[in-house]
């Protein structure tokens, strides 16, 4: 079962840590069958090759944001993977030039301007749609957790919001976005969505954002719940477990077992508690619906989820990640600690650091570390698990 990735990364100024409307400039001579723009010209899109492992899966990644930061070094720029930009402004004047683009933000205003946010969407093999749309209500409960796993946007505006995952909040005022309910087919399915489009709510499929979905283009199962991750392991590590997730869904729907229970009304409250709790507090936890320590949560789905990592050859890498992670803390809590010892300029130090593969240590900064940092630009760095390559 194969597995491939979307990422989307900000685009900074070094100097500023501000957003720039650089994308079109950034992606010059860059291959558009893997790089392109977004939304607003502050962003650009990555997509990842198709892969049966996850040490390829992490090749390719790491491969891609080189290539993606020597563009916007050249031109005296960075690109960050996080959920928001920390100093990121109110709204955007500079959406992409393109009918679609330019319908949404005149169609839905300020949710389109200020859609500031980036995320990772994960796509998954699987077999037909009727497969995706039964898979897709099986694994619904445990996407929070993997939301918990990628949190990295706790500033707005250069304020603290109190949440891990701001761009969560953000994005679900779309008309489509949040936990996705139960279907009996993909017929149903369908019919649902056309009648989205039919109401004017949404203009395409592809504006359908539930949390996970059937592709509207690729035979694939696309989590969509996460936020840009600053380092390639997280996207590695939730990939790893979102794989999991669907080829155990796959099994038991194929033996018959029941995979849903139908009851998806207390999801969009444990969406908000992950949000708002990263990985640094409670989760609300599929198996009971109570409330319970985040690492309790995400080591429940480890357990859950090792016949099928173990299926895939991916016992040992997730398992070593998760750890990392819990040990880490969520990139929110980093990004947190590095505001309150240093500044939000230090904070986009940091993004830019993780985005690159680097690690950065903590410590007092001069203010003449923005020139030391786009020095740096390019530098490949170190700190990926070695398990990653074995």
């Amino acid at each position: 079962m194969r597995i491939g990735v979307e990422e989307e990364f900000h685009i900074l100024e070094v100097e500023s840590g501000l957003l720039v409307p650089r994308a079109d400039a950034v992606l010059r001579g860059l291959p558009r069958c893997t790089f392109t723009t977004e939304l607003h010209q502050s962003t650009v899109e990555s997509n990842s090759g198709v892969h049966a492992t996850l040490a390829g899966l992490y090749a390719d990644l790491t491969r891609t944001r080189r290539r993606l930061d020597a563009a916007a070094s050249a031109l005296g720029l960075a690109v960050v993977g996080a959920g928001t930009a920390p100093l990121a402004p109110a709204a955007s004047g500079h959406p992409t030039a393109d009918p679609r683009y330019r319908h949404m933000v005149e169609e839905y205003r300020q949710v389109a301007d200020e859609q500031l946010i980036c995320g990772a969407q994960v796509h998954v093999d699987i077999p037909d749609r009727d497969t995706a749309v039964g898979v897709m209500c099986a694994v619904s409960p445990w996407l929070p957790a993997l939301l918990a796993l990628s949190a990295s946007s706790p500033f707005w505006q250069r304020a603290d919001t109190g949440y891990a995952s701001w761009r969560t909040l953000l994005w679900q005022r779309w008309p489509t976005a949040g936990p996705v309910g139960c279907f009996p087919s993909a017929a149903d399915y369908d019919a649902a969505v056309r009648d989205l489009v039919q109401a004017g709510i949404i203009s395409d499929p592809g504006m359908i954002y539930y949390d996970v979905r059937p592709s509207a283009h690729l035979r694939t199962l696309e989590l969509r719940i996460c936020d840009a991750c600053p380092r390639a392991e997280t996207v590695v590590l939730v990939a790893g477990l979102f794989r999991a997730l669907v080829t155990d869904a796959i099994e038991r729907r194929a033996s018959g077992a029941a995979v849903c229970d139908g009851r998806h009304e207390w999801l969009r409250g444990a969406t908000w508690r992950a949000a708002r709790s990263g990985l640094e507090g409670a989760l609300v936890d599929p198996r009971t619906h109570r409330e319970a320590p985040a690492a309790d949560v995400v080591r429940g789905l480890l357990a859950r989820s090792r016949p099928a990592l173990e299926a895939h050859g991916d016992w040992r890498t997730v398992r070593d990640l998760t750890e990392a992670a819990l040990a880490d803390g969520s990139a929110a809590e980093r990004i947190r600690r590095t505001a309150r010892e240093e500044d939000l300029l230090a904070c986009t130090d940091l993004l830019i650091a993780e985005t690159r593969g680097e690690r950065r240590h903590r410590r007092p900064v001069p203010v003449t570390r923005r020139k030391v940092a786009r020095s740096a630009a390019g530098a490949g760095g170190s700190g990926a698990p070695e398990v990653l390559g074995s």
